[in-house]
């Protein structure tokens, strides 16, 4: 089974598994740890003797790190990461529910959460000691056929010739954190479309990237950057 014991020793398994290096790991274990253990309510509880109930199947702070870390990165059936961490489905589906939002406010701790609001990027970039150098792109991910026709034509993406659901991220090409995901969306809608609907407020000073999907999307920023669009042969 899976142990982050075993695993520190073998970095490049590591960083397959998780995404991270070790010393990324151990940086977001910090403030997991101080996210897992919250300071303790003023009122006192009833605490249960040291030792006692069963022992738990992720026993360490760095295991429960490494579980969660590997469902969000491969996403497995949830059978299937029970099998890895040697547990039954059950508990990892209570670990799943339980980890996922300790995992969330140990990474907002850090300040690399993406904005979700379109409208507050430009407060979320100037919290940042960045480079306002920023790129913006539409993300597709492959989803499985909706059984309903209405449906499979909504998500259908002719471009990628598959059923797909898009978002918009915005990163920062400096330092590859991701400043901005937009919410989902069928993936027949266009990129500009997608972008205009989350209404994204890019910083003022900021140079923006951008790739011939977003063909007419002018934010008002200092510098916007996109390849010219080819004349057709004949005109």
């Amino acid at each position: 089974m899976l142990r982050y014991t075993t695993l520190r020793k073998k970095p490049k398994d590591l960083l397959a598994l998780t995404g991270l290096a070790r010393r990324e790991f151990e940086e977001l274990l910090l403030a997991f740890e101080q996210a897992l253990n919250p300071p303790p309510p003023r009122r006192k509880r009833r605490q249960r003797a040291p030792g006692g109930g069963r022992k738990p199947s992720l026993p360490t702070p760095a295991d429960k790190l490494l579980f969660i870390l590997v469902y969000t990165k491969t996403y497995p059936l949830q059978a299937v990461q029970a099998q890895l961490f040697g547990m039954s489905q059950p508990s990892a589906n209570r670990y799943i529910r339980q980890l996922l939002p300790i995992l969330a406010t140990a990474l907002d701790g850090l300040g690399v959460m993406p904005e979700r609001d379109g409208p507050q990027v430009a407060r979320h970039e100037r919290r940042q000691s960045e480079a306002p150098d920023l790129i913006v792109d539409g993300v597709e991910r492959r989803r499985q056929r909706p059984k309903n026709p209405q449906i499979q034509a909504i998500h259908y993406s002719g471009k990628k010739k598959c059923h797909s659901d898009k978002n918009v991220v915005v990163v920062n090409t400096q330092t590859r954190r991701v400043s901005f995901l937009s919410q989902t969306l069928p993936g027949c809608v266009h990129d500009k479309a997608l972008a205009d609907h989350a209404a994204i407020r890019y910083p003022k000073n900021c140079t923006l990237r951008s790739d011939l999907g977003f063909y007419g999307y002018a934010p008002p920023v200092r510098e916007h950057l996109q390849p010219k669009k080819s004349p057709r042969l004949g005109s």
